[in-house]
């Protein structure tokens, strides 16, 4: 018999304490010194903290004694007869059972068992807040029932998302927050439906209000707009190297711009200029990358260029016409911005995955390939005889190839040593400081090319060579006269460059968004040593997103080359002291300085310096390409190298677009393919074992085939997209026992094999309603054949995919739920019998998953 509940104060003997502790040591010596209070009972629903920490026992209501808080510590501990069950204090009464108490239990678990002696602690869980009747057949892990705590209570703080079974069951009261707080817990339950309100709270504003943060606009607004944060965190030590960082950084790519705009966007050079004068100060307000520098790149620039070109060839625009190339370059930016805005507003930052490295790897060794070639043509003085040769100004790489060789006696001598000669001291600089950089890190600081680039004017300027027939860049001022001009991008006489400008817009803001994603994604949070990064500031994809295409939209507005996040700048960013998004800011206002009255000091600065400055940075776009062909060779990667050498090819013989349109087709088409085939598996058995399953097409001589049956494993969700083949992967499966078997081979497994299929559908975390569609008809045809169906290891019974399995009839179409068992095991097991039912009345306690 169970040990009965302590008798009331009245009923006990009133002996010394010595003698009970003597019964105890006598009768109970398996008790612990310090009782476990499992079997202490209170009231559900406590009313608070301070309520749950007062004493074991209270005094009675008619004593009207004081309600001493008991403690083992503090008061010796005496044992009733049964050696298991405190005795009361003098001055303490037990909490009688209430009868009258109404209890919400929804699920019911009988057990026969009675408590002894050794698990008499777990019979106090019938006191306990669990189920509070002492006599209600409950067995142990019953499900608890409803607890009503408060929203804010000391209980329900730390089960946020807990797996506590409350009221499984609807309220009698039709409130659906009791269903609720069983499945998801108390804490994400009030955190859902409220306590005592119909105003329905998101998870983010509940956990706000839980935990104390009060200006949630506040919250969302330093989240979205990135400044609010950072500012609030910024210090005057980091000024210091935030202004190193934007002079180091405006000496290298100030001169940069100048050359990306004349030389390879065919636009005043200006207009490379406000690309830092905008895009990194937006940058700096809405970017999610502390030390991420944007700017023009040479790859974006190239591609500008190509739409002013292709105007030019329409009669839509002149080579001379200075101020409406600008305007078209301004289009093609601010399209670019607008894309990639709307693709941040409709959090599509996964397209940066879109491209593969194959395609990207070509494409931008191409693009370096396109570079170094056009440069060539300046560095050797060949551009005025360029201009009238007919088909190489707008030609392809290899017609210009064609006509260095042919003319490369009638090159400008001065010309050729200034370029060849400013080339090679920046590669061999950047050579040496490459190797010096790991022992003197204060190499980087050198400003290698604003030397050459200030020295080449000096030298221009002293010597005159400008009267040699060197060509200087020469006054340096916007189109229209403004120092900073706006023109809006999209007026109606635009039409005609935006249909020309969209694919290239497109192809700049993925190009863009990549070289970004990739800058953001190494630089991380900011942090040169721990502890010093900015708090709150995470990356995000989408915010990136949206604060380049805000800020190529405004660049737009001034007829600015694309910018985006570039790795180079933004790493000399943070080896030269840029530890915040200040650094950008600085070299804004530094930009807008050079502008506003540096401008004439650019002027004896020769063209042929520029180009070699660009070439440096085509040789940078192509250095990686041999170390990737190596590694796909390695590999066996011959698709790959493949799909480098076609977009190369259609690059370099024809045209860039061509190369665009190929590469993006191709990997639009890998991707649409990959995503499209099932991905089914035949499963053997591994041998001496019975509950190990492996991929039997990996190694078949290593597994066990079942007879009679076909283990099919799919590991992936179904859907729309990689449903359409199912089956007749299922029936070359069902034929030859294998995926990869060609079609046209005749059957070679017995169907004798195929009496019973087992579908081990673990991987079917999602199915849509084209998948669900051709599973039924696989298993309307299976059954209709005479062959039993099984699926194991199916998604819990509340999962959206088990309720389609019932909603479409597959689940009947089978033969009821006992063909949907826990394990691959149990489904063989079934297969061995003559029918289901007798396997399930010969083994009661095995139920379906």
């Amino acid at each position: 018999m169970p040990p009965s509940k302590p008798p009331p104060r009245s009923q006990r003997s009133s002996g010394p304490s010595s003698q009970a502790s003597s019964v105890h040591r006598d009768a109970g010596s398996h008790a612990p010194f310090s009782p476990s209070r499992l079997w202490q009972s209170h009231e559900p629903g406590s009313s608070s903290p301070e309520d749950n920490k007062s004493g074991l026992w209270t005094d009675s209501a008619e004593t009207g004694a004081e309600d001493p808080i008991y403690s083992p510590r503090t008061n010796p501990v005496e044992f009733d007869n049964d050696g298991i069950h405190p005795l009361l204090p003098n001055n303490a009464a037990p909490l009688e059972d209430s009868a009258d108490t109404h209890m919400e239990g929804a699920l019911e678990e009988p057990s026969n068992y009675e408590a002894d002696a050794h698990t008499a602690l777990l019979e106090s869980y019938n006191q306990s807040p669990a189920c509070g009747n002492k006599h209600c057949n409950h067995g142990t892990f019953s499900p608890r029932p409803e607890m009503h705590r408060k929203a804010m209570s000391y209980d329900s703080q730390f089960d946020f998302g807990s797996r506590q079974a409350g009221n499984l069951a609807a309220s009698p009261t039709g409130d659906e927050s009791n269903s609720a707080r069983g499945i998801f817990g108390a804490a994400v339950a009030e955190g859902m439906f409220g306590r005592n309100s119909a105003k329905k709270m998101s998870t983010t504003q509940w956990l706000a209000k839980r935990h104390g943060v009060k200006d949630t606009r506040l919250m969302y607004l330093s989240y979205y707009v990135p400044i609010v944060n950072w500012a609030s965190q910024y210090k005057w030590s980091y000024l210091k190297g935030d202004v190193i960082a934007a002079l180091t950084m405006a000496s290298f790519y100030l001169p940069m711009a100048l050359s990306y705009a004349s030389n390879l966007g065919h636009i005043p050079p200006i207009n490379g200029l406000y690309s830092f004068v905008f895009n990194p100060l937006i940058y700096a307000f809405l970017g999610t990358c502390p030390q991420m520098v944007v700017g023009p790149e040479a790859a974006g620039s190239l591609l500008v260029g190509t739409v002013v070109r292709t105007s030019v060839d329409k009669g839509h625009s002149a080579d001379e016409d200075e101020a409406m190339n600008a305007r078209i370059a301004g289009v093609v930016t601010g399209m670019a911005g607008a894309v990639i805005f709307v693709a941040g507003l409709t959090r599509l930052g996964f397209l940066d995955s879109v491209l593969s490295r194959p395609f990207l790897r070509g494409f931008i060794s191409a693009i370096g390939f396109v570079i170094l070639v056009d440069q060539l043509i300046p560095e050797m003085g060949l551009s005025a005889l360029a201009k009238v040769s007919e088909g190489v100004n707008h030609g392809s790489s290899i017609d210009k190839l064609v006509f260095l060789v042919k003319n490369v006696g009638n090159a400008h001598e001065l010309t050729t040593a200034v370029a060849f000669t400013s080339f090679a001291i920046i590669m061999i600089c950047r050579t040496v400081k490459r190797r010096l950089q790991p022992r003197f890190p204060s190499v980087t600081y050198v400003p290698d090319r604003f030397l050459v680039v200030v020295l080449s004017a000096v030298f221009t300027w002293a010597f005159s060579w400008q009267e040699k027939g060197l060509s200087i860049l020469g006054d340096v001022k916007s189109s229209t006269g403004s120092p900073i001009p706006f023109h809006w991008p999209f007026v109606p006489s635009h039409v005609k460059h935006v249909r020309e400008a969209m694919s290239t817009s497109f192809l700049i803001a993925l190009l863009g968004f990549f070289e970004s994603s990739i800058a953001a994604k190494a630089l991380g949070g900011g942090a040169t040593t721990p502890g010093e990064e900015l708090q709150g500031m995470t990356l995000s994809a989408n915010r990136e997103l949206v604060a380049l295409g805000v800020a190529n939209l405004i660049g737009g507005c001034f007829m600015a080359l694309p910018a985006f996040g570039g790795y180079g700048r933004s790493k000399v960013n943070a080896s030269t002291g840029g530890r915040t998004p200040m650094s950008s800011i600085v070299l804004s206002l530094i930009t807008l300085i050079c502008i506003l009255f540096l401008l004439p000091y650019f002027y004896y600065l020769p063209k042929a310096v520029l180009s070699a400055m660009v070439s440096v940075v085509a040789y940078s776009l192509i250095e990686e390409c041999p170390h990737d062909i190596r590694f796909f060779f390695r590999i066996r990667g011959f698709s790959e190298l493949a799909l480098m050498f076609l977009i190369f090819a259609a690059t370099i013989f024809y045209s860039l677009p061509l190369g665009v349109a190929l590469g993006m087709g191709l990997s639009i088409l890998s991707v649409i393919r990959h995503s499209t085939k099932p991905r089914i598996q035949i499963l053997g058995k591994v041998p001496g074992t019975t509950n190990r399953f492996e991929n039997a097409e990996n190694n078949p001589q290593s597994l066990e085939f079942v007879e009679g049956c076909l283990i099919v494993k799919i590991p992936e969700p179904l859907t729309f997209a990689n449903t359409g083949d199912l089956k007749n992967r299922l029936h070359r499966l069902e034929m030859t026992g294998s995926t990869d078997a060609h079609p046209a081979l005749p059957r070679v497994r017995s169907p004798e094999h195929n009496k019973n299929i087992i579908f081990d559908v673990h991987g079917v975390t999602g199915l849509d309603g084209s998948g669900t569609q051709v599973l039924m008809e696989i298993v309307e045809g299976y059954v209709d054949r005479g062959v039993r169906v099984f699926f194991c290891r199916v998604p819990n019974r509340r999962s959206a995919v088990w309720k389609l399995f019932e909603k479409s009839g597959i689940v009947e179409k089978c033969g009821g739920p006992d063909h949907f068992v826990a394990s691959v095991e149990q489904a063989l097991k079934m297969t061995e019998m003559d029918g289901v039912e007798t396997w399930y009345r010969d083994h009661p306690g095995h139920t379906e998953a």
